[in-house]
């Protein structure tokens, strides 16, 4: 039986452009030279600045934390020196599945250094249920946990420091405990009043959902039936097709290139408008990098 997919990355560095001027390169290897019409103001000096996944998990994941910048910069340089903030987006989820983020009010350092030699660490996170059309919003310092059951869209800071504070007595491919990582956890872990949680979600100007806003994205989901203009408005764009299919049409352009479910769309900064024609009803995420990210 083949080892089930945990995730699977849309914009990471060895991903490779299906079509378009950069089709059949990496995103790693365009991203440094790639022009300001496309990249607008985002910079090129790091790694490509969203990292968009799909995630499938079958059982618990451990329950872990992620660094802002200046701790990263100041203690992670050799892994890239960027801390991670992201969201996630349901795609789909099976009854009773439910995500944990953010500290209960009453947990301390000390009660949750307890709960974590005792094994109940999980518990003392904010359980949220979650259903199709979620939005979880987990900003650096934010301790959570995802369970099982569910198909997301992850939209994070391109970094992978993850520090893991519990992971339920798992072992590694050798037999060995898999390692936490306790004292950069309790560095960086948010005590107090928490940030993160289950996103309100509002109508923008422009007929999209906003489901969420911070320094380094900015995602909007839009619900397509007839044929839709968008404008990239001098930033560039990622557009994530989660349902539906039809074509998508750049500019004045008549050429028109199909879309499908899973697919990262990349669409320049400087382009006017661009169109999505959809064939059936299409479910859309737009993400947008601000200015220097």
């Amino acid at each position: 039986m083949p080892e089930p997919i945990g995730e699977a990355w849309l914009t990471g560095s060895e991903c490779r452009f299906a079509d378009g001027l950069f089709a059949g390169k990496m995103l790693g290897e365009v991203w440094p030279r790639i022009s300001n019409d496309w990249a607008g103001s985002a910079r090129r000096d790091r790694p490509f600045p969203v990292l968009v996944k799909f995630l499938f998990p079958e059982d618990k994941l451990s329950v872990q934390v992620h660094p802002d910048d200046d701790y990263a910069k100041r203690h992670e340089a050799v892994a890239g020196g960027i801390g991670k903030t992201e969201m996630w987006y349901v795609i789909s989820a099976r009854p009773g599945a439910e995500v944990r983020v953010g500290l209960k009010p009453h947990v301390t350092r000390e009660i949750f250094r307890s709960a974590i030699a005792a094994g109940n660490a999980e518990e003392m996170l904010e359980r949220i249920a979650v259903r199709a059309g979620d939005a979880i919003f987990i900003p650096a310092g934010t301790v959570h946990t995802i369970g099982p059951g569910m198909v997301l869209c992850e939209v994070q800071q391109n970094s992978d420091l993850t520090y893991r504070v519990y992971d339920f007595k798992r072992r590694d491919a050798a037999g060995r405990p898999r390692e936490l990582h306790l004292e950069k956890a309790f560095e960086v872990i948010r005590f107090g009043k928490q940030c993160g949680g289950r996103a309100s979600q509002s109508q923008n100007d422009a007929g999209g959902i906003l489901l969420a806003e911070c320094d380094y994205f900015r995602v909007t989901k839009h619900l397509i039936r007839d044929s839709c203009a968008f404008r990239a408005g001098g930033q560039m764009q990622i557009a994530v097709i989660v349902q539906g299919s039809g074509a998508i049409r750049l500019g004045s352009e008549q050429k028109r290139l199909d879309y499908a479910p899973a697919q990262a769309w990349l669409i320049p900064a400087a382009l006017e408008e661009y169109c999505l024609e959809p064939r059936d009803a299409t479910t859309a995420l737009f993400i947008s990098v601000p200015s220097a990210n």
